[in-house]
């Protein structure tokens, strides 16, 4: 799952949604006014993709509704969809839908989806698009420092800064290579692959994992993880590049 975070209110699903499908490539616009020749129509979240050149639209209606949705918002749905001319519609609801609607929405081109679902239905994308892609900007710099191989700056330091530096290594370097498994060198060597969370059930007791913080290592939701990845590798290299800065000029 992307995160643990459950939307609070229409707006906030809405906003979910469109920062979901932004960090998987597309152009978003939230509450997009559109014209049609039977009027102004809304859509809670509109989003546009190029495929080789070709557009691919998005549309999507939340509903925070307490009761499930009845099949009339899916008629309603499938004329502006028809309307418009978009290629995928979906329809996000806080609960679930009515027996009816399933039916009204089959062999259309709208997906009925709780937010769960919904989550589950872009996850791939997200991760290709976004979550490796963050991995290497923000962590590739520790990742660099993980490697088994002394910076040309090292022989330049003192025999304590020396010790420091090493210290920080034996501290960081399991949680180097571990992110290294998450960014998109990995998902080159091996395309179909997704590393799995939690962390802790891919790494082995002699890895020493204790140098990995357990709320990193017991993470299970993708967003969290990240979040938590980046700030103790940020605090990471900003211990390397403490030492580094006294002897690079």
């Amino acid at each position: 799952m992307i995160t643990s975070r459950e939307p609070d209110s229409w707006q906030d699903l809405q906003n979910q949604v469109a920062k979901i499908l932004d960090e998987c490539g597309f152009d978003v616009e939230i509450e997009k006014k559109i014209t049609t020749f039977r009027g102004e129509v809304e859509l809670d979240a509109y989003a546009e993709e190029l495929i080789k050149g070709r557009k691919y639209s998005i549309a999507v209606e939340c509903k925070y509704w307490s009761n499930n949705i009845p099949q009339h918002v899916i008629h309603s749905f499938r004329t502006v969809l028809a309307d418009l001319g978009i290629n995928a519609g979906y329809i996000v609801a806080k609960t679930g839908f009515q027996s009816g609607s399933f039916s009204a929405a089959e062999l259309t081109n709208i997906d009925l989806l709780t937010w769960d679902e919904f989550q589950h239905q872009f996850f791939e994308s997200w991760y290709e698009s976004y979550f490796i892609h963050a991995v290497a900007e923000k962590l590739s710099g520790l990742m660099t420092y993980s490697e088994p191989f002394l910076p040309a700056w090292f022989e330049a330091m003192s025999l304590e800064d020396k010790d420091l530096y090493i210290s920080y290594k034996q501290r960081f370097d399991v949680f180097g290579m571990a992110m290294q498994s998450m960014g998109p060198w990995s998902r080159m060597i091996c395309p179909n692959k997704i590393a799995t969370l939690p962390l802790l059930d891919r790494l082995t007791p002699d890895k020493k994992i204790d140098t990995i913080p357990k709320d990193i290592l017991n993470e299970t939701h993708y967003r969290e993880f990240l979040e938590k990845a980046i700030n103790h590798g940020e605090y990471a290299l900003g211990l390397f590049r403490g030492l580094r800065d006294k002897y690079v000029i």
